[in-house]
């Protein structure tokens, strides 16, 4: 993961590495900061292989987004290719939280995306933006990708 210096980082809702600033927060002892691709890198595709177990959390949608490609994710795979990630779960409320704070104003609210959060071997947990609301899918479905980067504050 890319790392940028805590005087460079611009306010919520700015340009920065290819989309928008769209929040920052902490995971474990790293500063994070979450920038959103705009609606042109969106696509459609399946989680991955059906019947898969992939060691993934709730938080880390990067390192999740690497244990889909290595279980053979087609969608990992495609958004690695952009040096960006599949939000995790979390990641997924927070871009819900810049939704309605008015920093990310290009998300659908008539289809499902997809987190690299997985909820079993069978479903892994997609993300309504019209409601905020979480649930779990068929990795077989065909749900929204929205990628997005992660940078760490140094």
């Amino acid at each position: 993961m890319q790392t940028i210096r805590r005087n460079e980082v611009p306010a919520l809702g700015q340009p920065l590495a290819g989309g928008t600033l769209i929040a920052r927060y902490w995971q474990g002892e790293k500063e994070i900061a979450l920038i959103a691709l705009g609606a042109d890198a969106e696509f459609e595709g399946k989680w991955a292989p059906d019947y898969e177990q992939v060691a993934t959390t709730h938080g880390d949608g990067y390192s999740n987004t690497l244990a889909m490609a290595e279980a053979g994710s087609a969608i990992a795979a495609k958004v690695l290719e952009l040096d960006a990630h599949i939000p995790s779960a979390f990641e997924a409320h927070v871009m819900m939280v810049a939704k309605q704070t008015g920093y990310l104003t290009d998300l659908r609210e008539d289809r499902f995306y997809w987190t690299s959060s997985q909820y079993s071997a069978y479903s892994a947990f997609s993300m309504d933006f019209e409601g905020g609301w979480q649930y779990y899918d068929g990795k077989g479905n065909e749900r929204l990708v929205r990628p997005v980067r992660s940078l760490i504050v140094q």
